[in-house]
């Protein structure tokens, strides 16, 4: 098991950007698919952006695609999600996981998650 620490949500006007971070530590971070997933009000969670081990492989949703980007450092044991472009839409509280098998676009396949980080886009 790894423990996910998310940072760098907040409140932003629409247009503007945010850089969200996410700590990892327990196990070998380079093991592990990262992910980010969203969750607003009501809504389900939906997934954002996912990143594989190497960060050779990068999926996006089509709602964030052009706007949105995941990176990682494996010498930091970090994982950002660079968020360009905000909409009233993005509003969520924005969660990372971790992945020990695959890449995956499924929250079902990411058995280890951080406690969320709110982010809040006002029009």
């Amino acid at each position: 098991q790894v423990q996910l620490v998310e940072s760098g949500g907040g409140l932003v006007q629409a247009g503007g950007s945010l850089r969200l971070s996410c700590a990892v530590s327990g196990r070998a971070f380079s093991r592990y698919a990262m992910g980010w997933f969203r969750q607003a009000p009501g809504k389900e969670r939906e997934f954002v952006a996912a990143i594989s081990r190497t960060g050779v492989i990068i999926y996006y949703a089509d709602s964030v695609k052009g706007r949105f980007t995941i990176s990682r450092d494996n010498a930091k044991n970090t994982v950002y999600l660079q968020m360009n472009s905000l909409k009233p839409e993005d509003t969520a509280v924005y969660y990372c996981a971790a992945d020990e098998k695959a890449i995956s676009k499924y929250y079902q396949d990411f058995n280890s998650w951080g406690q969320g980080t709110q982010v809040t886009v006002s029009s």
